[in-house]
């Protein structure tokens, strides 16, 4: 029995397996990278540092473009992570700068990709209306649990696809705890908002009247 033609194929093989194996190894190296970017620029929007956080963003988004070229076929699925990640720093800059969250076509991202980041931006935005709350700011606050909540329902729908967008129904369960969550403080919020200024308002009738 001749095998020195599979030996010839299997020689192949290996070497078509090598470079896959060196292009998976640089993906995942590399995801981390994109990662960590997209993260830090999370970190720059909630300290309003958004010049710093665009410079992060940027980086993130030429890091994925290059690694696009290398995760194709079925090594794109190790791509997904980083841009959940980057997805989700994006659509959180864009409100911070109080512009319209780009599309999937714009980030060049996968719908899978885009579902969870957005799922994902809804936990930051709940950090963010935390910190306007602390500020004092009701109305800012009231206005991003009106965004956060418009994403949960416009996503909501996609828990049927959860067999493709694996974790999508997780996320979204996730996401409604934290939105009811946030509504309560938000409630709270402006209630006292609304105590303090009538409270403002009857002390100047008062100290107008004294006079």
């Amino acid at each position: 029995m001749n095998v020195e033609q599979i030996e010839e194929s299997l020689l192949d093989i290996s070497k078509e397996l090598d470079e896959i194996e060196k292009k998976r190894e640089r993906i995942l190296r590399e995801s981390r990278d994109v990662i960590s970017l997209s993260a830090k620029a999370i970190t720059n929007i909630h300290l309003m540092n958004l010049d710093e956080a665009s410079s992060k963003l940027n980086s993130a988004r030429a890091l994925l473009e290059e690694l696009r070229k290398v995760g194709t076929d079925d090594l794109h699925r190790y791509l997904i992570a980083p841009e959940v990640e980057y997805v989700e720093a994006s659509a959180l800059y864009s409100i911070a700068m109080k512009r319209s969250i780009p599309s999937y076509k714009e980030l060049e991202v996968t719908n899978v990709s885009y579902l969870l980041g957005l799922l994902d931006t809804i936990g930051e935005i709940k950090r963010r209306i935390y910190d306007e709350i602390r500020r004092g700011k009701s109305g800012e606050a009231s206005m991003l649990f009106s965004i956060m909540e418009r994403l949960y329902i416009l996503l909501l729908p996609f828990a049927v696809y959860d067999h493709l967008a694996q974790g999508i129904r997780r996320k979204l369960d996730v996401a409604r705890i934290l939105i009811e969550d946030t509504r309560s403080a938000v409630t709270e919020e402006t209630r006292r908002s609304k105590i303090i200024k009538s409270m403002e308002k009857l002390s100047k009738k008062l100290s107008s009247k004294s006079k």
